[in-house]
């Protein structure tokens, strides 16, 4: 007879191994986050993918100072439509605008929205109206920055400066208003990059960077136009006021100690500064080319130096 020894063995294999679970809750998937913020996103027209986060009992949309949501569109009216809270939903209502409130392609008085709804208002607005989460806003404010800067020194970059350009030459012409651009590039940048290296090059653009964007007020926007080349657009300055900051600009540059790998980098600017006039047939344009004109005259002229030219136009 078989003793206790010539017991059947059972045979394991992977399948059959037991896992102990000492917490089954841990490993249920946790509930999603809430998605209940409201928002409008800009889907076209200024500052595409900007977030706008609606909040209070009324909030206001249109080109007004006073707007709660200000949209820089010239077929936009001043206060152009609201959003309500009626129960639990959200309501917009045309405030009797020019030019009408659309959702989804139909022209509206007054509508529940919903998610996902897309509104226009003005001639190249668009705005979706949507619920967030905490990681979707943190995700939404990265796609936007990384729209509008340029990813080196974090300056605005090219194409949000020109459409931020249309927009303000718009609106000094409207309000009858200065406006002024600055064209700055640095001096002798080929040599940098040639003696120093081209991580010193770009060191020396994040730190020129830095030092600028310090001596600028809010409501002025820096950009960097290419390269070595930047912008600075001031809303509201005379040639005379943008001239002093240039200055100013300037000799911060001149007198910052640029270092990099052990090395001492000189470094200096020449700036050119126009004026906008509401005579120029293409403000935007005109504006640009003048201040370029500007820059070339003080490259032509010794470098390190400021140039303002005359008014645009006529």
């Amino acid at each position: 007879m078989p003793g206790p020894s010539d017991k059947p063995r059972r045979h394991f294999d992977d399948d059959d191994e037991v896992t102990k679970i000492g917490n089954v809750a841990a490993l249920l998937p946790k509930a999603a986050p809430k998605r209940d913020r409201p928002y409008f996103i800009i889907l076209a027209g200024s500052n595409l993918g900007r977030m706008f986060r609606i909040e209070g009992d009324e909030v206001v949309l249109g080109r007004a100072t006073t707007a709660t949501v200000r949209l820089e569109d010239d077929g936009i009216s001043r206060n152009h439509a609201k959003v309500v809270m009626r129960g639990e939903d959200l309501w917009i209502e045309d405030l009797g605008s020019q030019n009408g409130t659309f959702i989804n392609g139909t022209r509206i008085t007054s509508q529940a929205l919903r998610d996902g709804d897309k509104i226009q208002v003005g001639a190249t607005t668009i705005l979706k109206f949507t619920y967030h989460d905490d990681l979707d806003d943190r995700f939404q404010q990265k796609m936007y920055d990384a729209a509008l800067h340029d990813g080196l020194t974090k300056a605005f970059n090219k194409r949000h400066f020109l459409e931020r350009l249309a927009v303000e030459v718009a609106y000094a012409r409207r309000h009858k208003t200065p406006l002024t651009l600055i064209m700055l590039d640095v001096d002798h940048f080929k040599h940098v990059n040639d003696k120093y290296g081209h991580l010193a090059g770009d060191h020396v653009l994040v730190g020129l960077a830095g030092i600028i964007e310090k001596q600028l007020r809010t409501e002025d926007l820096f950009a960097r136009y290419g390269g070595e080349e930047f912008a600075v657009l001031c809303r509201g300055a005379s040639l005379g006021n943008a001239a002093v900051l240039g200055e100013r600009l300037r000799l911060q540059v001149e007198q910052a100690k640029f270092e990099h790998g052990g090395q001492v980098i000189p470094v200096t600017i020449s700036l050119g500064i126009a004026a906008h006039s509401e005579k120029a047939a293409d403000g935007a344009t005109q504006l640009v080319s003048e201040a370029d004109a500007g820059l070339y005259d003080a490259k032509r002229g010794g470098r390190n130096r400021v140039v303002a030219r005359s008014r645009v136009g006529p």
